[in-house]
């Protein structure tokens, strides 16, 4: 049955507990930053916990970056390994001119593979969110072997969860004209725009925190930026066409999946998440009372039901590896 969580508040140590070494501090896992080469890219990523945990890789969507995932790195590093890259093009990854990046979803995902190479990441739990659902899903169909589980948080597979949010990106697929490009430039890549996509369906739009959407919008703002979000808005397009080879994949690997989804998404509506059960009967299906950012609103909830999730399907620190790195 699908189920709707309603708002819960963390504990976290009060500053002077004692920790498991008895030394008085705070009980907190700390995020390191760091870059690493891969495809020709300088992609930075964010990672905490025990690298003889299992890995679970946490994949951002538009106009994010691995800062999206701040809480909630902290509240799994406990338990596993976890690691979130920026995107080329997104947050803090650094792509050479002279490396011609084509920006692709196929080729965002070509990266991936040789990020994940490069940190010698042999086995990981996906993370799916927006943009890193068709991402992770092409990874997922090239090495189904090192999948194992995905979670899907407003990441989408199927036509019927596409919502009318959509409307101005779909004519744009169909006429790609610079009038369409400019309209969609001038209604989605601003700070109003940006802030929109944070705040709609959240019950209380003052709980999201500013520096969310203000970062964002400000990197959208470097020099041509705007036109790499705008060619991808285009791309898009390639991963409606893959829905159905997602779907195969779904139906022959049948991966460990928690579809956890805000139900008051624009982009990605509910039928999105139902129609996971499809292909995988035992998917489980929940839906938080939010928009389309939940991490910024119910992170407590995602974690929780993330950890019960990866731990009832065998990922746990008895029986995988990490990253070396």
């Amino acid at each position: 049955m699908s189920q709707t969580r309603s708002a819960r508040t963390s504990k976290i140590p009060e500053a002077g507990s004692k920790t498991a070494r008895g030394s008085s501090e705070l009980s907190m896992p700390i995020t390191s930053i760091r870059k690493v080469e891969a495809d020709g890219v300088r992609v930075f990523y964010r990672v905490a916990g025990d690298p003889g945990n299992p890995v679970v890789l946490l994949l951002h969507g538009f106009p994010s970056s691995s800062f999206m995932f701040r809480e909630l790195i902290l509240r799994l590093a406990d338990d596993y390994r976890v690691i979130a890259p920026d995107f080329p093009g997104f947050g803090f990854t650094e792509v050479p001119a002279e490396r011609k990046y084509v920006y692709s979803f196929e080729r965002f995902a070509a990266t991936l593979n040789e990020f994940t190479q490069a940190l010698k990441i042999r086995r990981f739990a996906l993370y799916l969110f927006d943009y890193g659902a068709p991402i992770g899903f092409r990874l997922a169909m090239a090495h189904p072997d090192r999948v194992t589980a995905i979670v899907s948080q407003n990441g989408n597979a199927y036509e019927e969860g596409l919502g009318d949010a959509w409307g101005p990106i779909r004519r744009y697929w169909v006429e790609p004209t610079s009038d369409n490009r400019e309209a969609i430039s001038k209604n989605i890549l601003t700070l109003e725009g940006t802030r929109w996509q944070y705040t709609h369906g959240v019950v209380d739009p003052a709980c999201v925190p500013p520096e969310s959407y203000t970062l964002d919008a400000a990197l959208l703002e470097r020099a041509g930026n705007k036109d790499i979000q705008l060619d991808l808005f285009l791309d898009y397009a390639s991963n409606v066409k893959l829905y159905p080879a997602f779907q195969d994949y779904f139906r022959k690997a049948k991966p460990p999946l928690l579809a956890i989804w805000g139900k008051n998404d624009p982009f990605f509506i509910p039928a999105g998440a139902e129609a996971f059960r499809r292909d995988i009967p035992n998917a489980r299906v929940e839906f938080l009372d939010t928009g389309h950012f939940a991490t910024e609103t119910h992170v407590v909830e995602i974690a929780a039901a993330m950890k019960e999730f990866l731990t009832a399907n065998g990922v746990s620190s008895q029986t995988e590896d990490g990253a070396s790195q």
